[in-house]
């Protein structure tokens, strides 16, 4: 069902081209110029009706485009408009005619069999694009969202006069709605489809994000590792955001962008861009992909609400689940993520696409209104039990689908069938004309009573007992079949159970969801067909089991390559005699276990078989000793290096503990008997020397005397460890007992620890009162920055009170509290920085004013690491002010130098830095500044080389910048400049030109290949140049590198639009050719098939062939009998003779008579 512009009748729908291509006689002059009405005389300038009847028929015919969009049935804003009912007076048919009217375009609509809405729009590109984005908003459910964008960011985005604005909502088909400036809001408001929503908000944050006056950055992080950078839930990047401030801008599921967008301050962006590239590199190195088909129509169960379901998998096992777009008929699913997570995450994935069943139930079409109910109420009661069924009817199949949990599913099925069963008997009895009584459950009777006339009730009898054949020979059996058969019992893909299936297909066979680790596997269908089923699958089961016994055999390690043999000839000869499967460990893997797998005699066979041989290579003994489990990870030792010291001592004995985390105090030690005594002895001595060596004694005290007790760098808590032995543990922050200290090692030596450690506590009990003196000149540095130097002098020395006198009072003495020995430390301590204070010198640094800020760095970062290494104090000077009388007082500069000659001028206060500290400090720090003060050194680059050294949309040279911390400046291309500028730290600048030259010989190496190379013209029709050029370049990419050539197309002014450019070695070159030539031959006829489609929907035209054409050789436009015709002067019939001959008037031009 389609709509023109015109509206066609019924008549006009179907197009008769043989009639279009018909050509009829010229008409004549009065038929193609009729006559105008009498009326008033007007001038020539004066006729708007002739004016717009010759612009109308004579005007050049422009440029038009052909669009086709579809609307799915979910997001149709008239859902309740099918094929039946589409005509001139619905609402949709009203909204096309206004906007074909508005427009100007021609606008066809269909409906197809899912009910999505097919629109074709022809004409104008402009309106096409106005048309497209009327029709979305109109057609279309709306959404709308909010954006906040900065205020002075709106201007960027309206663009000049609005068209920016304009251009974006014509290319996203959305309202966009910017705050004017009086209303001081900073959100804007977008309208349109989800598509277009998310497409637009993209655009918006982009520009947004780049006039932000901070860092900007677009990774190349592909699409498909999207999901790992995000975390489950966009939890990975909120938890950056937060801890960065910066914003980063994923592209949503719908917009196939590989990049992701970091603004924000530049350290916070570098940092995003450090951890997002990181994680990046990692997981596309330890990623692997596994592809699974799963039904399309169970892909909206793995994705989950709101995408909720592959949020889950990939929070669960961290594999990422790629599925195709719901338009593509792939069913292919993609798992991508380490190879020891795709195992769950493919469990969880069939678990999730199994969790929804689909089952049919057999019924006529036009039973389905009557299954519905009046306003839907029969089927809502079914849906209302089983609220997570959905029940489907399909218009002309003779079913009804329902879909859901299985348990549900099937209860929902047996209603569905008793309603249709309830209504055959309706039909039964309208068909026949009979009455039928059927009994209650309650009556517990068989026998239904049938009345009326007899050929009619005989009919009835007919079709009842043929229904209830049908419905007695249904059956459901379940048949108990272990989990871990059932993958083999499916196969690969699927194609063993579909054997079964075809060989029983009218069975329908489930199996239980893999998470459920059920072994129940349901038969449902003909009971003969179930019983068959049963039987068949019984028998598979009965094999499986007993083809899959499984016994474990220990052999000592050293002989399995005995049991191997030479050449695999003992383990073959096993496997072949018993018919078993024998796995053995690998020779890198600690363990000593065999696995035989196969028929329980044959099992049991070949294990007395390797048992045997065992025993005659030597006389293997097991024994078992008991060792305290606290003592477990000290005899291993780190890495196990210890007790595989102890096996490789005693012959290569197994040693074995338990489990870690197990409290179960059994070692089992296996290998020869006399190697077996040699492990026992030396264990259980080992484990007494651990026992003396473990006495274990606790103590406590304040946590805050656990500083002073350990002491500055541990030196109080070394000497208690030199002087007895012991080692002394402190609580954790994450133990609940703070206050406890545990003492190890031997006996005498804890009991002489612990003497020592009680004395310290003591003696930090005793609370005493001291006083210093401490030149007031030195206050403010123990005061500043809210008291951190007492804080940390507080912590380092049990928590003593140092209190300093009040600010305005003129004092000296400093009082301190606390135990005598913490006292005593902390006069110590601020003795010593005090002395530190008195040598401090101050040094004057002097840099140009214009450098302090490069100098400085971001956020004074350069500065603050200088303090931190050196130990210094520095202070810049303030910033002049631009006044005019500074101006005035200011001398010229003499030859570009700051401060015109330096030996004869003192420098100006803002140029000077003061550092203050160490006198070896501050020469430290003021060489470390010196060597921040940016300079500039030119390097001369071959003009032909910059736009190499530029790169893409300055790429490479914003890298080059980004690693060294410099500034280059490459000339303009109109200057044809050679001198590249390179501004910076001077050890920045010297790495820069070092790269900048290494850069310059490796285009010179490249250069020189060039040189070698050969260049070949291969004509490629240009329609096919978007196809080899491919999306973002890909393509062209991919066959580049493939073939190793360079591949150029023509450019906007050549002539020959066909021509392309293969460089490289001849045979690649001509492997190109080939290569291109046949993508070529491929894709031209579709794209002539598709300019032949689009001239079919585009009207005819006079200058295409339309209802005046002439044929091969047109005659332009013809009518007959009009006045600038010649006539004919010889012919007797035009000029009859009488008598005397006239001379012919003069030819007139034809037009209006003029006196």
């Amino acid at each position: 069902m389609t709509m023109s512009s015109d509206m066609a009748t019924d008549a006009e729908v179907v197009r008769n081209y043989d009639e279009e291509a018909y050509t009829p006689e010229p008409p004549s002059y009065d038929e193609a110029f009729p006559a105008l009405k009498m009326g008033a005389v007007e001038t020539p300038n004066s006729f708007p009706g002739a004016a717009e009847s010759w612009s109308t028929k004579l005007s050049v015919r422009s440029s038009k485009q052909t669009q086709v969009f579809t609307v799915p049935l979910e997001e149709r804003r008239y859902r309740d408009i099918n094929e039946h009912s589409f005509g001139d007076d619905m609402e949709q048919a009203k909204i096309c005619k206004e906007i074909m009217a508005k427009t100007g375009v021609s606008i066809e609509m269909s409906l197809a069999k899912d009910q999505s809405l097919t629109v074709v729009l022809n004409g104008k590109d402009q309106a096409v694009m106005k048309a497209k984005r009327e029709l979305l908003r109109q057609l279309q459910t709306q959404a709308s969202v909010q954006l906040k964008i900065p205020r002075e960011h709106h201007r960027i985005i309206l663009g000049k006069s609005g068209k920016k604005l304009q251009e974006l909502e014509l290319n996203t088909a959305t309202k966009i709605t910017i705050p004017r400036p009086e209303e001081n809001s900073d959100i804007i408001r977008i309208v349109g489809t989800k598509e277009g929503l998310d497409k637009a908000r993209h655009e918006i944050q982009i520009i947004s994000d780049e006039q932000a006056k901070l860092a900007f950055e677009r990774l190349p992080v592909p699409k498909n590792f999207h999901p790992f950078v995000c975390g489950p839930n966009n939890s990975k990047i909120k938890q950056l955001i937060d801890e960065t401030g910066a914003k980063i801008h994923v592209p949503p599921p719908s917009v196939m962008k590989d990049e992701i967008v970091v603004s924000g301050e530049k350290e916070a962006v570098m940092k995003c861009k450090q951890i997002i590239m990181a994680d990046f590199e990692e997981k596309r190195r330890k990623c692997q992909t596994v592809s699974v088909e799963v039904r399309k129509s169970q892909h909206k169960y793995v994705i989950g609400p709101r995408g909720s379901g592959i949020q889950e998998i990939l929070g669960t096992t961290g594999v990422s689940v790629e599925i195709p777009p719901l338009d593509s008929p792939s069913e292919t699913i993609t798992l991508r993520g380490e190879q020891d997570k795709l195992g769950p995450a493919l469990t969880l994935v069939y678990s999730k696409a199994n969790s929804v069943v689909f089952a049919e139930v057999q019924a006529a079409a036009w039973l389905h209104r009557y299954v519905i109910g009046r306003k839907g109420a029969t089927v809502q009661k079914i849906t209302a039990e089983y609220p997570k069924v959905h029940v489907e009817f399909t218009e002309g199949q003779d079913k009804i689908v329902v879909e859901g949990p299985p348990d549900e599913v099937d209860d929902a099925v047996k209603c569905l069938q008793k309603v249709v069963d309830d209504l055959v008997v309706s039909r039964i009895k309208n068909d026949t004309g009979v009455a039928i009584k059927i009994p209650t459950d309650a009556e517990n009777s068989n026998i239904i009573r049938i009345e009326g006339d007899p050929k009619g009730v005989a009919k009835a009898k007919q079709e009842l007992l043929k229904m209830s054949q049908r419905m007695e020979n249904e059956k459901t059996k379940d048949i108990i079949i272990e989990q871990r058969f059932h993958r083999s019992i499916i196969g690969a893909k699927g194609e063993k159970i579909k054997e079964v299936r075809d060989k029983f297909n009218q069975v329908q066979i489930t199996f239980p969801d893999q998470g459920k680790k059920s072994d129940v596997v349901t038969l449902r269908g003909p009971k003969n067909d179930v019983d068959k089923c049963y039987t068949y699958m019984q028998k598979m089961r009965e094999e499986m089991v007993a083809s899959n016994y499984q016994a474990q055999v220990h052999i000592f390690k050293d002989f399995h390559k005995n049991i191997i043999g030479k050449g695999g000839s003992n383990i073959r000869k096993i496997r072949e005699e018993t018919d078993t499967r024998i796995d053995l460990p690998s020779e890198n893997s600690d363990s000593d276990v065999i696995v035989i797998t196969g028929k329980k005699p044959n099992v049991e066979q070949a294990k007395a078989m390797i048992e045997s041989t065992q025993k005659e290579l030597a006389n293997i003994k097991e024994a078992t000793i008991d060792i305290p489990h606290k003592f477990h990870n000290s005899i291993i030792g780190a890495k196990g290096r210890l007790i595989r010291a102890i096996m490789e001592e005693c012959g290569g004995v197994i040693i074995r503990f338990p489990p870690e985390g197990s409290t179960s105090d059994k070692v089992t030690i296996r290998g020869p008997k006399a190697d077996v005594e040699n492990a026992k002895k030396q264990l259980l001595e080992l484990t007494d020397e651990k026992q003396k060596q473990s006495f274990t004694v606790d103590i406590k005290a304040k946590p805050e005397y656990h500083r002073f007790l350990i002491g500055r760098a541990g030196s109080n808590i070394r000497k208690v460890r030199e002087k007895t032995g012991a080692r002394v543990i402190f609580p954790s922050e994450d133990d609940a007992d703070q206050e406890l200290i545990t003492i190890i090692g031997k006996k005498e030596s804890v009991e002489q620890a612990k003497v020592e450690l009680e004395s310290l506590i003591k003696n930090l009990d005793n609370v005493v009162e001291g006083e210093m003196n401490v030149d007031p000149k030195h206050h403010r540095y123990f005061v500043a920055r809210r008291g951190e130097v007492l804080r940390q002098i507080a912590d380092e020395y049990g928590g003593v009170t140092v209190s300093f006198p009040r600010s305005g009072v003129k004092s000296d003495k400093v009082v301190i509290k606390g135990s005598k020995d913490c006292v005593e430390g902390a006069k110590r301590r601020i003795q010593e920085i005090v002395s530190d204070l008195d040598s401090q010198v101050t040094v004057e640094c002097v840099i140009p004013q214009q450098y302090h800020r490069t100098v400085m760095g971001t956020r004074g970062a350069n500065v603050q690491e200088i303090t931190k290494v050196h130990e210094v104090g520095i202070k810049f000077p303030d910033r002049p002010m631009n006044n005019a009388n500074n101006t005035e007082n200011q001398e010229p500069v003499v030859n570009g130098d700051v401060n015109g000659e330096a030996g004869h001028k003192s420098p100006k206060k803002t140029d000077i830095i003061i550092i203050t500290g160490k006198p070896e400090n501050c020469q430290a720090a003021k060489d470390a500044l010196q060597a921040l003060v940016p300079i500039t050194e030119e390097i001369t680059i071959p003009y032909d080389f910059h736009r190499f050294i530029i790169g893409q949309q300055g790429k490479d040279v914003r890298k080059m910048m980004r690693e060294h911390d410099v500034n280059i400046s490459v000339p303009p291309a109109e200057e044809h400049s050679d001198v590249v500028k390179v501004t910076g730290p001077p050890a920045n600048v010297r790495n820069a030109l070092l790269a900048l030259t290494e850069k310059c010989d490796q285009l010179e190496r490249e250069k020189e290949d060039r040189e070698d190379m050969v260049t070949l013209e291969v004509k490629i029709d240009h329609r096919i140049h978007p196809r080899i050029i491919g999306q973002k370049g890909r393509n062209i990419k991919r066959i580049m590198e493939q073939f190793k050539v360079d591949i150029r197309f023509p450019r906007e002014g050549d002539e020959d639009k066909d021509i392309i450019f293969i460089s490289g070695a001849e045979d690649d070159i001509e492997d190109c050719k080939d290569h291109l030539l046949n993508i070529e031959e491929e894709f031209l006829q579709d794209i002539i098939d598709n300019e032949y489609m689009r001239e079919l929907q585009q009207p005819p035209s006079r200058a295409e062939g339309g209802r005046y054409n002439k044929g091969p050789k047109d005659q332009g436009f013809v009518v007959r009998g009009a006045p600038w015709d010649v006539p004919d002067t010889n012919s007797t019939d035009d000029f009859p003779t009488f008598g005397s001959v006239v001379p012919p008037k003069p030819n007139q031009a034809w037009g209006p008579y003029k006196k």
